[in-house]
């Protein structure tokens, strides 16, 4: 069974050692990152289960991590606790409505600190997950890779779905077309927007009614797409 990733981000070593270890003895999976600058770029290459997040740190602090972790959709949906030496209540409400999942201030027991930890995780691992969707007339099935419009199968190509997915899960969100890009082309693409749009109008053709009226995906004239459906 595979173990339960935890990204630790702390400058302190000392601090880092001790959690590392006991998390570690507890059954865990550690990956540390010492400053705020390289935080980000080793959140979205080890995407772990779980972040342990430090306040107080060189190069980026934890408030503005905590802002771009819940503004990218990538990784937006990993918990976050915060550590930190601060106590004072206003810090702990501005963790937490920058979106942290919990708070634990410094000095700290290994004990309190595992049990968060489960405790988040726990909360996590029950949370439940859409693998299939229904809109009008047409039936989304995630894990099968399987679109059914008026309940006869609509043949994608693996991008046209992946695009898709990716629209549907972020239901009412714009995304860019530099977002877009990147997420399902890669980094090679960036810069090249028509990509996305061919890719957009092949899938419209095959799941609007109309696709010169569409009903579900929208265009935002300059920016991107936005996926709408009814309740």
């Amino acid at each position: 069974m595979a173990k339960d990733k935890i990204l630790i981000v702390d400058d302190e070593e000392h601090i880092l050692e001790l959690i590392k270890f006991n998390l570690e003895n507890s059954g865990y999976e550690v990956v540390t990152c010492n400053t705020g600058t390289n935080a980000l770029n080793v959140i979205r290459k080890e995407l772990p289960k779980l972040i342990l997040l430090d306040l107080m740190l060189p190069g980026m602090d934890g408030y503005d991590i905590c802002k771009e972790i819940r503004k990218d959709n990538t990784i937006a949906n990993i918990p976050v606790i915060m550590i930190t030496a601060k106590s004072e209540e206003l810090d702990k409400i501005l963790g937490l409505e920058l979106g942290a999942d919990d708070y634990i201030t410094k000095p700290f027991s290994v004990r309190e600190l595992l049990a968060r930890v489960k405790a988040v995780l726990r909360r996590v691992s029950t949370q439940f997950v859409d693998t299939s969707c229904k809109f009008g007339n047409m039936t989304i099935d995630f894990d099968k890779h399987e679109v059914l419009k008026h309940e006869k199968r609509v043949d994608l190509t693996l991008k046209e779905f992946e695009l898709l997915e990716i629209l549907i899960k972020n239901k009412g969100r714009v995304m860019t077309r530099d977002f877009l890009l990147d997420k399902i082309w890669g980094y090679e693409y960036i810069g090249e927007t028509r990509t996305v749009d061919v890719h957009i109008r092949h899938l419209r053709q095959k799941i609007e009614d109309d696709d010169k009226n569409p009903k579900y995906i929208e265009t935002i004239r300059g920016i991107g797409y936005r996926f709408s459906y009814g309740d």
